[in-house]
């Protein structure tokens, strides 16, 4: 496994890799590394046994927040390193890449993109 502050940085990576328009429209999301996914995560995002999670999203959607919307905590995004570097069989670009495409569909939601809808788009 790679150092947690090496994958740190691949993570602040592929955030600096997305165009200004999607950086500059992140709002009250913070974006988080953790080592695995507890097992009340797998079990909230409704993970089958055997499976496991890149990334979860955990928040208000863009798309759903209305003038009411205030003084709410920031949304999050956690990546999840053990399961990335595993579905990258540990070969540090394809770990690079891993990351980038995690954020990517975890923004995703948070600009009100399902998974469904990332499906159609050929996003998987």
């Amino acid at each position: 496994m790679l150092p947690f502050a090496e994958f740190e940085t691949l993570v602040a990576e592929a955030l600096e890799s997305l165009p200004p328009f999607f950086q500059e429209r992140m709002n009250n999301v913070e974006v988080l590394v953790s080592r695995w996914p507890t097992r009340a995560e797998l079990r909230d995002a409704d993970v089958p046994a055997g499976h496991t999670l890149l990334g979860l999203y955990h928040g208000i959607p863009l798309t759903e927040r209305t003038s009411g919307y205030n003084l709410v905590p920031p949304d999050t995004i956690t990546l999840y390193q053990g399961p990335i570097e595993e579905a990258a069989d540990r070969d540090l670009d394809a770990i690079r890449e891993q990351v980038r495409h995690t954020v990517i569909h975890e923004m995703a939601h948070h600009f009100g993109i399902s998974d469904e809808r990332l499906h159609e788009l050929g996003a998987y």
